[in-house]
């Protein structure tokens, strides 16, 4: 009898532990600076001939006012940056190119929205995902490779290696669940992505990976955990 009962306690702790909701890592940038950032480490080199980059971002910066997503700075190149453009649209940026692929998009606010991107060197296919809708496809950087040797930046577009940041490009709001794939991946699954429920059954971010990653802080930067 003692045995069943042990055995019932250890099944029902297992449901619960399956049952529970992720716990987030969110990184909080106060206020407009040249000096607040955090490096990720990257799983391997970025060298990209397709990818899926993914992030859960809020901000109330509004205004006359690019604002920097995530920068990928290699010694020569601003590699792969997204910027919230100052008409509010999202872009991405290859290679330090003037050209983009850009997108109109609901304003950025204070509510958390789930940003990703997918690109394909092969077709040069370039799509926004904003909490699991999709939007139209633009071709940009066809027959390109993402080069390696550079570092991901959170919260400052680098223009040097890991140096001249600017005031008025920093990024202030929260940060989390930056992910970063070698392959486009399908609809459905940034879908599941999009929902904290589904998102436990999506594959593991092989390139940049938000539950592993190394971060290294600079300046003032916050860390806070909470259950979703």
């Amino acid at each position: 009898m003692k045995l069943v009962a042990v055995f019932l306690l250890i099944a029902a702790t297992s449901v619960l532990a399956k049952n529970e909701r992720p716990i987030i890592k969110t990184l909080v940038f106060p206020a407009p600076s040249a000096t607040n950032f955090v490096e990720m480490e990257a799983k391997k080199p970025l060298n990209l001939k397709a990818f899926t980059l993914c992030m859960r971002v809020a901000t109330e910066l509004t205004g006359n006012r690019e604002v920097i997503l995530f920068a990928y700075r290699t010694k020569d190149h601003d590699e792969l940056n997204v910027w919230r453009e100052r008409d509010g649209r999202l872009s991405l940026y290859l290679h330090s190119s003037k050209e983009h692929a850009s997108f109109k998009v609901p304003e950025l606010g204070a509510l958390t929205n789930h940003v990703c991107i997918t690109w394909s060197s092969l077709t040069g296919a370039t799509t926004l995902f904003m909490n699991g809708w999709r939007s139209l496809t633009k071709i940009y950087k066809k027959g390109y490779t993402v080069e390696a040797g550079g570092k991901v930046i959170l919260g400052q577009d680098p223009d040097t290696l890991l140096g001249k940041f600017d005031y008025y490009q920093s990024f202030v709001g929260d940060i989390s669940d930056v992910d970063l794939w070698d392959s486009v991946l399908s609809d459905s699954c940034i879908v599941d992505l999009a929902d904290w429920k589904r998102k436990t059954d999506s594959p593991w971010a092989n390139v940049l990976n938000w539950e592993s990653a190394k971060l290294t802080y600079h300046g003032k930067v916050n860390t806070l955990y909470h259950r979703v």
